[in-house]
């Protein structure tokens, strides 16, 4: 997949293009369907799939005070579209610029730098100054501009919309298991690993620690099974998130376990996937007493990760 953070013409590189529009933050099974109609229509006439979206949030912008906990970074993103087989990725800053064009200054920037065969977008997208583009002028208006809509329907669970909005509430509450299947894939972190404490590694546990950024939605703290991608080959794993309360002075991070490895990996990315949640944070009496518990967490955990290593 090719990632672009600038718009240019795309027309001459990347003919018959089948566009989909949004935020897709967190790549939920809703954004699923909008990005995988893109790609079928795409190939349907030997074309080019691509994704338009922003690499932040048009709120920070327009209005910081409101700005939503995002479900990733953009790395991840990037990682989980290119996994729907998108062949272009155009992820530009959001700025009070771009807010002041209008829904037809919109559409004739789509004409003049993609010039789409297909558009596909849900039904809330909206675009132009002040969103006053929906979908139905997708609809009415795409011809006028060479394009054909389709408007891909909420996806729905239990009767209620998936949503950024609502896999947002389930990770603070905790409910990992719901949030996952309404992401359509693990809770996920990318991340470059950073200093830590190096105490794991005497208490027989080395682990990967990872930031928590500010902004960044985050799991409760506690104990979970997961697994973890690093150069291009899946372990299994537990991580903690948490400020580790046994001992004083840790921020709250993440902190990753991984079974069977040994590399050093400062300042590499790590891929974390969130399977099942083993406990709350506990402070516990001694070292040795944390290692009791370690070591039966990471038995719960292998229990879990071992069934959904990928092949």
């Amino acid at each position: 997949m090719q990632v672009y953070h600038k718009l240019k013409d795309f027309t001459k590189k990347y003919p018959r293009m089948a566009v989909a529009l949004g935020m897709f933050d967190g790549v939920h099974i809703g954004h699923q369907s909008i990005i995988r109609r893109a790609v079928d229509l795409a190939r349907s006439v030997e074309g080019t799939s691509a994704v338009f979206t922003f690499s932040n949030h048009p709120l920070s912008v327009l209005s910081p005070q409101h700005m939503p906990l995002q479900l990733g970074t953009e790395a991840l993103k990037e990682q989980l579209v290119a996994g729907l087989g998108v062949d272009v990725l155009v992820s530009i800053p959001f700025t009070r610029e771009f807010a002041q064009r209008t829904p037809e200054e919109f559409l004739e920037l789509l004409r003049a730098d993609f010039a789409p065969r297909f558009v596909v977008t849900g039904p809330n997208y909206t675009f132009g100054q002040r969103g006053r583009g929906t979908h139905r002028q997708l609809l009415r208006d795409g011809p006028a501009y060479g394009f054909q809509t389709e408007i891909c329907p909420a996806v729905l669970r239990g009767g209620r919309i998936v949503s950024s909005t609502r896999i947002r509430a389930l990770i603070a509450e905790g409910e990992l298991a719901m949030a996952n299947d309404f992401l359509g894939h693990p809770f996920r972190l990318v991340e470059r690993v950073i200093h830590g404490d190096r105490r794991g590694r005497t208490l027989g546990f080395p682990t990967a620690n990872l930031p928590i950024l500010p902004g960044v939605a985050m799991l409760p703290n506690g104990a979970y099974a997961v697994r973890v991608a690093y150069d291009g080959q899946w372990y299994g794993g537990m991580a903690s998130i948490g400020s580790n309360p046994t001992f004083a002075g840790c921020s709250r991070r993440v902190e990753v376990n991984i079974a069977d490895f040994s590399a050093d990996i400062y300042d590499r990315e790590l891929t974390v996937d969130f399977l099942a949640k083993l406990r709350d944070e506990q402070r516990f009496a001694s070292a040795e007493q944390l290692v009791r518990q370690l070591t039966k967490d990471r038995a719960r955990a292998a229990a879990i990760w071992r069934t959904q290593l990928p092949s």
